[in-house]
Formats: structure tokens, sequence, C-alpha cells
């Protein structure tokens, strides 16, 4: 009878007991999961050298550039990479960018971005493995800290063990010597947006602005969290790009891969065995852990490609070295493409195509998008103006009958000389023109000095009969020609009036 009462149980009754359970299971499991401290190990080879040398080179030009100079003559600031706020100028050696000259900027932003997605569908995130700030920040903590507390077991142990002197000032140490680089991270950002020996003095007086000042201590802040504390958490969980880094790779990208058809299976090595790999049930991955130990995120290699895999290789290092010491082939971790690696597997020969429609396409982009910048930049204007007519009021009627209107004209004088520019107006026939506080010349023309690098702003009026004008809106235009070199620019406008006109 019990038995019969089990069998012919009510599913409701059944579900419900079994959704109470689940419930139940679900409220015991953490919200949050601790962070597994990463400690990675020291490591040499190839392309540990490679991370050196970027690390070396990159932190190298972010503190070295803010002190180049370069003479733009009297008058100009002479630091050669400079962001001028309070001029409203970005200063790239001989390169001058204005305000409404943004463009160009958005044009760099759009070259980089097609750069990385280039250089990913050939070496997959080769920019995180050496060029993100990131990565090249973290590397430098790390090497600071393995300085000083020692390599990843020594690291381990100090960790685990109980607060003593020796934990408290190596630990203490190593937060200092963070700090320090944060420091000097913050200074050099704000070497960039100042003149680097003033703002310096600046700093150390007390005489910089509080926008330094905060600037140096947000960037010492983060610095000293994202590069000390954070590391890996920063790929893994807070950057976007190994979310679709995936749309820039395909089957030949080169990417750090493993060799599972000559690893698998896996097992530890005996030391009388130094023939293994030779019998085909035993593979060459000896699981020593080497790959994992070095691995700055704290992932497997051998699990495939994952997400928090910045490709820097240090794992074919780590590998390698293991390798040679049982006696086995190198490149068991390899940094090629999965075709490759499934061609190997299959005994045929490998190949590694650059050029593919992916790759060739990005370059494409990045051509055109260069080449336009480049036209830009060689044929832009020295000369610009801008035109503000007044609106209220639209016109005002004379006692003679005419009418006049009010303009502001900025003219911007991008050389590095005073320039005089001869102003004078097309499509219309003023009865009269007026530039305050200058006389007109003998043909009714003005002459508008400019100072050098600079926007020069002047009020004009001009008057005109109501029987020359084609109703509300006259259609006319500005014309300043530069004397010298027969520089033109010309600016559209209308004349307000009365709507009846001829």
């Amino acid at each position: 009878m019990g038995m019969s009462n089990l069998q012919h149980s009510d599913p409701k009754t059944t579900a419900s007991q079994s959704e109470d359970a689940y419930d139940e299971e679900d409220i015991d499991q953490p919200l949050y999961k601790t962070r597994d401290k990463v400690y990675p190990k020291r490591v040499s080879g190839r392309f540990r050298n490679l991370k050196w040398f970027a690390l070396v080179t990159l932190l190298a030009i972010y503190w070295v550039v803010p002190w180049l100079r370069w003479d733009r003559g009297p008058g100009a600031p002479d630091q050669a990479v400079l962001i001028d706020m309070d001029m409203g100028r970005a200063y790239f050696f001989f390169i001058e960018i204005w305000p409404q000259e943004v463009y160009y900027i958005t044009g760099l932003l759009i070259l980089a971005a097609i750069g990385l997605f280039l250089a990913t569908s050939l070496f997959g995130r080769i920019w995180c493995g050496y060029g993100c700030p990131q990565t090249v920040w973290t590397d430098l903590f790390m090497l600071v800290e393995r300085h000083i507390q020692g390599d990843r077991n020594a690291r381990v142990r100090l960790d685990k063990s109980k607060w003593t002197l020796e934990k408290i000032w190596k630990i203490g140490a190593t937060h200092l010597a963070w700090i320090a680089i944060a420091m000097a991270t913050g200074g050099a950002f704000v070497l960039y947006f100042n003149d680097a020996p003033q703002v310096v003095v600046d700093v150390f007086t007390g005489n910089a602005s509080l926008a330094v000042y905060v600037t140096i201590a947000f960037l010492t802040f983060s610095t000293y969290l994202l590069a000390g504390w954070a590391r890996e958490q920063v790929c893994t969980y807070m950057c976007p790009w190994p979310r679709f880094q995936s749309a820039m790779l395909d089957d030949e990208s080169m990417i750090v891969t493993y060799e599972d058809w000559r690893g698998e299976p896996r097992g530890p090595i005996k030391r009388k065995n130094l023939v293994r790999g030779e019998v085909p049930e035993v593979g060459h991955c000896i699981d020593c852990h080497a790959c994992v130990n070095v691995c700055p995120t704290g992932i497997d290699i051998r699990n495939g490609l994952q997400m928090e895999c910045i490709g820097c290789g240090l794992c074919i290092d780590a590998c390698n070295e293991m390798m040679d010491k049982v006696s086995f082939p190198r490149d068991l971790v390899r940094f090629d493409s999965i075709q490759n690696t499934q061609l190997r597997a299959q005994g045929k020969a490998t190949h590694t195509r650059i050029v593919r429609p992916r790759t060739i396409f990005y370059a494409v982009i990045l051509v055109v998008v260069a080449s336009v910048m480049t036209f830009g930049l060689a044929n832009r204007s020295v000369l610009e103006m801008n035109v503000l007519r007044d609106r209220n009021p639209l016109f005002v009627p004379l006692s003679d009958g005419d009418v006049r209107n009010g303009y502001t004209l900025k003219i911007l004088n991008k050389e590095r000389a005073e320039k005089t520019y001869s102003l004078t107006v097309t499509g219309i026939e003023p009865t009269q023109m007026q530039v305050i506080g200058l006389e007109p010349n003998q043909d009714g023309s003005f002459d508008l000095d400019v100072a050098p690098d600079r926007v020069g702003s002047f009020r004009v009026f001009i008057a005109a009969s109501p029987k020359t004008l084609d109703g509300a809106a006259t259609p006319f235009e500005f014309k300043v020609t530069d004397e010298e070199d027969t520089n033109v620019v010309t600016y559209d406008t209308v004349f307000a009036g009365p709507k009846t006109g001829r």
C-alpha cells in the first residue's frame, strides 16, 4: 500500500517539493564569488622578452614625451606634445589642432579602432598582451612585488603566514612602491596639459591649480587600485574587448593554442620513463601546471581559447622550458592558428595566410581613413572666417530710408605671423559699410589686422537701400583676402530688410 502511494503520488505535489528544495539550495549559494588571487610565476623566454621590451618602450614614451621640445616660433609653446586647454589648442610636434578641427582627433580614434580590429584579426589579443596600459602597469607592479616579496611560492607563503615584522615591511614596502609609481603616473599625465618644467615646480611648491592636484590624486588612486589590486579582474570583468573579440577572429588568426592532439592524455612523468610520448596512449603534457602558474590571468590554456586570455604568450615560454627539461619537442603550447593545429593533428602541411578577406577589409578602411586625414592636414586652410548676423533687431531703418544690418566677423589666423587681410563684400550694393575702430580704404575695403595664431573679432555694419534688396533676405558674401599669398576665404550670409523690395 505504501509502495503504491509512492508510485502514484501527485505530480503537482512532487513538483512543488522539488521547487522548494531548489529554492533552499539556491539560497545557500553566495551572490558574490570571492576572488581567487593570482600569483604569476617568474618566467623567461622569447615572449617574456617581448613583453619587457614593450613595457620599457611604452613607459619611456609616456614619461619622456612631455619633456621633448619643438620650436614653433616666438610666443608659441615649445613643448612637442601639449594639449593647451586655456588656449584651446592641441600640439603634436608640427601639427596644431584647433577646437573646430576636433574631427582630426575623431579620425585618430577611428584609426586606433580599425588598427585594433586588424591586429586582432591577425594576431589575436596582441594589444591586450603587450600594449594595453592595464597590462603594462600591472606588469610593472608585479615586477616590483616580485622583487620585494619573492617569486610565486614565496608570495603564496607570505600571504598565508601570520603577521610578523618581516611580513609587515615586505607588504608595506610593496604598497609604498606601488603608490610612488601611481603618483608618477598621475604626475606625468598632467604634463601633457601644462608646460612640463613649470608645472613640476608648481606642484612641489604648492602653486599648481586645484585641477592639477585633483587629477594627480585621481590617477594615483585609480592606477594603484587597477594595477595593484584589481589586475586580471579589469581584463575579465571591466574591459568590454574580450566580449566581442571573437567577431574579429577566425580559424586563421594567430592565437595562443594548445596542441591537444599531441599533449593528451596528460599525466605526470616518471624519472625512469624519459621516452614518454613515444607510446601512443601517453601524451607529451606532463600536467606540471607551469603554463597555469605563469599566466597573469590565472587560466589554463589547455582548456582552449578563453575570454580571460590576453594573448601574452608567457605560457608558451613556461611550457617550452619544461619540454626542454624532459627532452620533448617544444611548442606544445604555441602561437599559431586553430587551422594549423588541426592540420598538424592530421599530419598535413601547415600554412599562414595573412592576406584574406577579413584583413583586406580592415586594411582598406585603415588606408582610406589615413589618406583622408593626411590629405585634410596637408590641404587645410591657414585662414578661416565665421560670421554671426545680428538677430535682434534683424535690421535698423535709417533716417535716409536705408536699412542697416550688423555682423560680427571672426577671422582665424592659423599662421605664426601677424597678418593683414582685406575685407570686401560681393552680391550686394551697400550704401555704407563700417568696421568699428577702422577707417576704410579708397576702394571701400577694410584692412583687418589679426595677431599670430589668434582669432580676430570685428563688428561690421552694412547699410543698403531697400530698392536694391531682394525682399526680406538678400544673399551676399563677405570676402577676406590675404594680399601676401592671395589666400581667399568667403562666407555666405544674408542681408535682412523689409518684405517689399525691388
